[in-house]
């Protein structure tokens, strides 16, 4: 009796009663701190209770073993039906779905509570939208919402549950309904920065996919699947699956129907649109920028039709459209930040009196439109020959300098937290950055950068401290490229309490950014590395690159431009 006493003791010990998902598989201990785990913060991977699993009785009595605690109470058994017990605390959810799926011939259903908006459960450190949002339970990570892979036993008869989201009739064939329920609740909350903003991709894009084809909805599961095995690598070889058939369906849209590149049906826009975010959340794949010049040459062939139609000159595009077109226009505008490319779309998207922010965008159209000014009249430079275009380009960019400071971007609505008008305000300063090395040459060690740099990673650092890491990533970007590689100064580090320096600070950021973006964080870090290890070997040389003209390469030519090509920024 006092071996079965000790027995019983170490595996007390050895277990914890409310730990994670992730330890509960690897069968240790969790020391369930809050909001993440020890050991899922030192892995950086999610961390979330476990989920709750239905086990079948006749299941288990296929395989030849216990059910629950039949096996050790085997004389307390009934004859007849048996009683499953049921917690309390999941017996009074508001509802439960469960989830099937076809594909990987799974019939043993896993339940997830319909709205859960605690934020201690919160797997990737956001608070997804109240329950007129659609949300479910923000505790679900990728691994624990993910679908077991079970054969169903012959002779047993498992219920089967109404489809989930069943207001999309496409969803009745293709199957995967999990991941359309996945890109509801953790993909669109990703693209807004707070809350209480709305996405477009939710707005705009689910009331179209109720009357979408398959198609279209196929698409949207390949964006879900590809986000997912960025957590769980499962889900990769289905993300691959459903972007071929997109691709092939695409193909063979276009090869047998000629007209539905000119007729006004966004179905093909928002086709290339899920196939550019499936590129940049897998890494920033340079297919997205194939993609985002396939639907440069439809929209414009598309434009030039309703020109040349009598019928429809003034026509107006549908908001799904005009929502894709203003998707490709942004990244097409803050990718050519880094990579100093020639534009794809022109600057007809951006107004320069529209002060109103954009929540998607996290900042004003009269803001892109200054940036995208500074980006054209940087590549003038080389162009110029005398000192009249010298003089000129002074001028000019004394304009934009002014323009930029007297900017007063504005939010039509008033939130308490404030955010959305602090990330606008995030960007603008960070612009002034971007302006002063794009334009006047400026480098880490400049007074005027150094201090804005500072004030820029600060700002980032208590907007991640309230967990809105949305629309920060061109910020962070900057901030880290242009970083003083002597810089004395340290920050404390928002983890562990300790004082580190700079680029400690990014990476801790990027890590954090990563769990609750939708961009490519791990691309953006690999060329921001790329650029520290630049600057520091040519420190470690004794080589310092002073720029005498404006028409000369500068800091940013120099470190950015080559290490950038096809990146997201958005």
């Amino acid at each position: 009796m006092g071996s079965r006493t000790a027995k019983t003791d170490r595996r007390v010990k050895d277990r914890s009663r409310n730990g994670c998902e992730n330890c509960r598989r690897s069968k240790v201990k969790c020391d369930e701190q809050k909001p993440s785990c020890t050991r899922c913060w030192q892995k950086g991977i999610p961390c979330s209770k476990a989920t709750i699993q239905l086990k079948w009785e006749s299941d288990y009595h296929e395989r030849g073993i216990a059910f629950g605690r039949s096996g050790l109470w085997a004389s307390i058994q009934t004859s007849g039906a048996k009683l499953t017990w049921i917690p309390k605390h999941l017996a009074e959810m508001p509802l439960f779905e469960r989830f099937y799926d076809e594909d990987l011939g799974c019939s043993e259903p896993r339940l997830l509570p319909a709205i859960n908006t605690n934020r201690e459960d919160d797997t990737f450190g956001y608070s997804f939208p109240p329950p007129s949002s659609a949300s479910y339970s923000s505790s679900s990570s990728p691994s624990s919402l993910g679908l077991s892979h079970c054969q169903e036993s012959p002779g047993t008869t498992t219920p089967q549950p109404p489809p989930a989201l069943s207001f999309i009739p496409s969803l009745y064939g293709l199957g995967n309904q999990l991941l359309f329920d996945y890109y509801v609740n953790q993909i669109c909350p990703r693209t807004v920065p707070s809350p209480t903003s709305r996405s477009p991709f939710a707005s705009v894009i689910l009331p179209y996919l109720v009357s979408a084809s398959p198609s279209v909805v196929r698409a949207v599961q390949a964006l879900s699947a590809c986000h997912w095995a960025q957590y769980d690598s499962q889900y990769k070889g289905l993300a691959l699956q459903l972007k071929s058939k997109v691709l092939r369906d695409l193909n063979q849209q276009i090869s047998t129907d000629k007209s539905s590149l000119l007729n006004n049906d966004p179905e093909i826009l928002v086709i290339i649109m899920m196939l550019c975010l499936y590129g940049i959340v897998d890494h920033c794949d340079h297919k997205w920028i194939i993609h985002l010049q396939g639907a440069k040459d439809l929209i414009r062939l598309r434009k030039t039709h309703r020109h040349s139609t009598e019928s429809s000159p003034g026509e107006r595009v549908d908001p799904v459209s005009s929502f894709a077109e203003l998707f490709f226009a942004f990244q097409d505008v803050m990718g050519r930040t880094a990579c100093a490319k020639a534009d794809l779309f022109g600057p007809k998207y951006w107004d320069e009196n529209d002060t109103n922010i954009n929540e998607w965008m996290g900042c004003s159209p009269a803001l892109v439109s200054i940036l995208f000014a500074v980006m054209d009249l940087s590549k003038s430079r080389r162009h110029m020959t005398s000192d009249k275009d010298q003089v000129q380009f002074s001028i000019k960019a004394a304009a934009l300098n002014n323009t930029l400071q007297t900017l007063k971007q504005s939010h039509s609505s008033y939130t308490e937290d404030g955010i959305i008008q602090r990330i606008a305000d995030l960007k603008q300063l960070t612009c002034t950055v971007y302006l002063h090395c794009a334009l006047y040459g400026g480098r880490p060690t400049d007074t005027f950068v150094r201090s804005r740099v500072r004030t820029i990673l600060n700002e980032i650092l208590s907007l991640l401290e309230q967990e809105s890491a949305c629309h920060v990533i061109w910020p962070i970007f900057v901030a880290a490229v242009e970083l003083d590689p002597l810089e004395n100064d340290h920050w404390e580090n928002p983890i562990a309490g300790e004082s580190i320096d700079g680029r400690r600070l990014v990476l801790e950021l990027l890590t954090r950014m990563a769990r609750v973006s939708v961009s490519s964080v791990t691309r953006a870090r690999v060329v921001i590395e790329q650029v520290w290890q630049a600057r520091d070997f040519n420190i470690s040389r004794g080589f310092e690159a002073k720029v005498t003209s404006m028409s000369e390469v500068n800091d940013w030519e120099r470190y950015v431009v080559p290490v950038s090509d096809a990146l997201s920024l958005v």
